[in-house]
């Protein structure tokens, strides 16, 4: 039976020091220790290996054959104990997710997420119109980004993975006193014509290529103008007129108004792919705990019903629907 022998790292890391330093006493130095400890550990080494490792001489010390075929193995097993050491002392960084402001669907994902699985280390990263979630993913500032995979003015890198997260459907908003107020639920046809008013569509991105896409497929105008706002003054506005109209996706937190109304689209119902985005060199250890969660709750259900642009057809399995007259 083969006797099995614990190495000691100490005497292993005397050997390696004194292989590169050629010299006991320079190996001391740099171990910070005696030259007599570095032989005594030397020494243990050669008793239990059953083996001489250098060959000592005027000009310093060198490695004999057997010490030759113990080098690579010794500084593997070094390197090997210093990762361990530090895999404990070194506290892991959140995973860090991108979303695209407060209010939208990827926010209410994500706090979903934490709620059912709060020791899960995870960071949200607001982003902006004009650091998007898809660029802090780019530039390496997060790991994960909740967005489309599809369109904007500057394409996503190869090693980009995707996968579906949510078809989020969208409402038409209305005021009150707007043509449609009375209805709960609107054809996506009926609304052809009618001018909608999608003012961060201005903006170059993959969500005005949504809208864009839109347009062409329903006949429906995609009015870009006036101010930038936020959600609250776009309420603002619909409430106070009897022609304005806006989109508004229904996992989103659209600010509540007595006066405006909130319509169904159907026949089909536009959505908006959202889906998660992530880098395939990516090895942070919470990465795969939210990818399992998101394929898991991912309303693929829905798919039957919606439309999205034909890009994102086949990632969220939604099947292609011909424009109608």
């Amino acid at each position: 039976m083969e006797v099995m022998v614990d190495l000691d790292l100490a005497a292993l890391r005397a050997f390696v020091a004194v292989v590169e330093e050629e010299q006991f006493g320079h190996a001391a130095a740099v171990l910070g220790i005696s030259q007599q400890a570095v032989s005594k550990r030397i020494a243990k080494l050669e008793s239990q290996l059953g083996a001489e490792l250098f060959e000592r001489g005027r000009g310093g010390s060198t490695p004999t054959a057997a010490g030759l075929r113990l080098l690579p193995h010794a500084r593997s097993l070094l390197v090997g104990a210093e990762a361990a050491v530090r895999s404990v002392r070194e506290r892991v960084r959140p995973l860090r997710v991108a979303v695209l402001g407060k209010r939208m669907a990827a926010t209410e994902l994500m706090e979903f997420y934490l709620a059912r699985h709060p020791r899960c280390e995870t960071e949200i990263v607001m982003s902006n119109m004009i650091t998007t979630s898809r660029e802090a993913l780019r530039s390496g500032l997060v790991d994960v980004a909740l967005a489309r995979a599809h369109g904007g003015p500057v394409a996503l890198p190869g090693d980009i993975v995707a996968a579906p997260a949510y078809l989020e459907p969208l409402y038409l908003l209305v005021g009150k006193d707007h043509p449609f107020a009375g209805r709960s639920t609107i054809g996506l046809r009926e609304v052809a014509g009618h001018p909608v008013w999608v003012p961060g569509a201005a903006v170059p991105s993959e969500w005005a290529d949504f809208y864009r896409e839109l347009s062409a497929f329903s006949g429906i105008p995609i009015d870009t103008g006036g101010p930038l706002e936020n959600m609250a003054g776009i309420v603002e506005r619909i409430a106070d007129s009897s022609s304005l109209a806006t989109f508004a996706g229904d996992g989103g937190q659209t600010p509540w108004h007595p006066n405006v109304r909130r319509l169904m689209i159907v026949d089909p119902t536009p959505a908006y792919p959202l889906a998660l985005l992530w880098s395939a060199g990516d090895r942070h250890p919470g990465l795969r705990h939210l990818i399992e969660h998101v394929a898991e709750s991912y309303n693929r259900d829905t798919a039957a019903a919606c439309w999205v642009p034909e890009p994102d057809q086949e990632l969220f399995g939604v099947p292609g629907v011909v424009a109608g007259p």
